[in-house]
């Protein structure tokens, strides 16, 4: 076999190697997904949405937000209105609040230069109580028509982790 045939197989093998390895790690996930909010600016109008299909209603559940701000985000902490939506038609409503930074203004995230990514668990160890597809809606309710810093918004949900 020539070199470079032996070279691009053992590419080739070793890339597979790597994505089972990756797929492997988020067998768990069942979304894990960012919006890009336009502009870096969220508008109080702006809603963000996502949808997720639930078919195990006896396992147990993490539920994170993750948030991507800039460090022209003028605020430590971001109000959300959130909205679930059952597979039954039923409607939940909640306010949260996330701090994005400390006391002394330090970023809580992860990050280097202007962006700082934030994945704060939301809800450890929650049952869906139906199969189905759960939707969900965040809108910002800070005090400020226009957030501007505020570079993507998502949440992850994944199983959750047997606890010793």
């Amino acid at each position: 076999m020539p070199m470079n045939k032996i070279k691009i197989t053992r590419f080739f093998f070793g890339y597979l190697i790597i994505m089972f390895f990756l797929n492997a790690c988020n067998t768990g996930v069942v979304i894990d997904k960012f919006k890009k909010i336009e502009n870096g600016t969220w508008r109080s109008s702006d809603i963000v949405r996502f949808s997720v299909p639930v078919e195990d209603t006896l396992q147990m559940y993490d539920f994170y937000i993750n948030i991507r701000n800039t460090n022209d985000y003028a605020f430590s902490n971001l109000y959300v209105f959130m909205k679930t939506f059952y597979p039954d038609g039923k409607i939940s409503a909640d306010t949260l609040e996330f701090f994005l930074a400390d006391p002394q203004g330090k970023w809580l995230g992860s990050g280097s230069g202007k962006l700082i990514d934030n994945r704060i668990l939301f809800s450890k160890n929650i049952r869906f109580p139906l199969a189905g597809i759960y939707s969900f809606e965040f809108e910002q309710a800070m005090r400020e028509e226009e957030l501007k810093g505020i570079e993507n918004f998502g949440i992850r949900i994944e199983k959750s982790q047997k606890e010793n």
